[in-house]
């Protein structure tokens, strides 16, 4: 099912073969952040204040920050006062998965964005994620912070930005204004760029920084009761993170029905149940499914992927487009910690996992790929596998600190004003 890598391609410019020097500084390059003066002074607007990632992305800026305010949304009944350790200002509550209320919730903040005044003065850089906050967070540092950087987290593309109707169309339109207006576009996977950027909007994208969902440093902590992988079969799928693919729960499931004591999955973290309504019906209902609850990525990971022979890092929810695209956080926790990836050879995780040369590859379809595979997969062949996973360099999973030093150079020198040249100005992959 795997497929070997014939050329590992690597990040280079539109019309230059070199790569993009703006986010691709390293050791004696970076600038000196020792000095308070060029630490970053950041707001950071977010869609959702509870959202892991945001905590994670002001971790991975911690060492470069003079000060940081978390300004968004909330989707629990409460919003959190702080994040990472940074205070934060709730806007008010908003729901998963509901683009036009949420659209609706910051076109009534731009009503009352003055409130956000005070707390603008000063800021050095403003970054935003989702396309809503940019629309906030660019009129914020239009009237209230004109010298501060405006960075762009675009780390999904939901379905309506590539939907053929009038409502795909004005956003893709709102999108480019709100491009024009950014210093530096931040992307966790290069076919975001190639597949739905580039194609859209061509050469009008700002600089952009590639920065993968590697495992955090601080993240990768060794659990005092972590327990050796038990030995297969059974052999066991781990689904962890935010569960809001249908498909791939009836995929699992169906494939623990179809293949008793041989297969088990175990569910972890967050389910959308806005996304699947039935999830606890769909679990109950299928003996080898179990659903164990959310986890602490700050102190489980290991134990949790440890527990488990593969990683399930498939998902349809944004099926043809974010979802064919993206490189999600699972793909890196499971590689690091030995649970070998199961991914479609077709879209980008497969490919990256090519390149790497390790994975379990499949293809539709996968329902009759999935069984076949599990069917006959032998202690041997799991033996191999694993030993090629093992074979993949530590720091291709996990951000030692380099990822957040570069992303902070990038920030410090766009705001220096240091250009990228015409030829350095888009960011795609061979």
């Amino acid at each position: 099912m795997h497929q070997r890598a014939t050329a590992e391609p690597s990040i280079r410019t539109e019309r230059s073969n070199t790569t993009l020097p703006l986010c691709n500084t390293t050791g004696e390059h970076l600038l000196n952040y020792t000095q308070g003066a060029s630490r970053l002074r950041l707001v950071y607007f977010v869609h959702d204040l509870g959202d892991p990632a945001v905590s994670r992305r002001l971790s991975m800026l911690r060492p470069f920050l003079a000060s940081a305010l978390v300004i968004g949304f909330h989707r629990a009944a409460a919003a959190p006062p702080q994040v990472a350790g940074w205070p934060t200002i709730s806007l008010g509550r908003t729901a998963d998965g509901r683009l036009g209320r949420r659209a609706l919730s910051v076109l009534n903040m731009h009503a009352m964005i003055w409130r956000l005044r005070p707390h603008l003065l000063g800021a050095t850089v403003i970054m935003a994620r989702q396309l809503e906050m940019l629309a906030l967070a660019g009129t914020a540092r239009r009237r209230y912070a004109e010298t501060a950087l405006l960075a762009y987290e675009f780390l999904d593309i939901h379905r309506l930005m590539v939907a053929r109707s009038v409502v795909g169309a004005t956003l893709r339109r709102l999108e480019a204004r709100l491009l024009r207006a950014t210093d530096l576009l931040v992307v966790s996977s290069p076919a975001f760029v190639r597949e739905y950027l580039q194609p859209t909007h061509g050469a009008k994208l700002p600089p952009t920084c590639l920065i993968e969902n590697k495992v955090l440093r601080d993240e990768h902590l060794p659990s005092s009761i972590a327990k050796p992988r038990p030995a297969g079969p059974p052999w066991r799928i781990g689904w962890f993170g935010v569960l809001r693919c249908r498909k791939s729960l009836e995929l699992l499931t169906g494939l623990a029905r179809q293949l008793p004591g041989q297969v088990i999955v175990d569910l972890r973290g967050r389910p959308a149940r806005s996304a699947i309504p039935d999830f606890d019906a769909l679990v109950s209902a299928t003996p080898g499914v179990t659903f164990l609850g959310p986890y602490d990525r700050h102190h489980e990971l290991a134990e949790i992927y440890q527990a488990v022979h593969f990683t399930w890092a498939i998902d349809f929810y944004e099926a043809g487009a974010n979802s064919k695209w993206l490189l999600p956080n699972r793909l890196y926790e499971g590689g690091l910690h030995g649970a070998i990836p199961i991914a479609l050879a077709s879209v980008e995780t497969g490919s990256w996992l090519a390149r790497h040369d390790t994975g379990v590859l499949l293809h539709e379809p996968l329902a009759e790929e999935l069984l076949r595979y599990f069917s006959a997969l032998q202690t041997t062949a799991y033996a191999a596998s694993a030993k090629r996973l093992a074979t993949v360099t530590r720091e291709t999973w996990v951000d030692d600190g380099h990822d957040g030093a570069r992303l902070a150079s990038a920030l410090l020198r766009r705001r220096a004003g240091i250009p990228a040249s015409k030829s350095q100005e888009q960011l795609v992959t061979s």
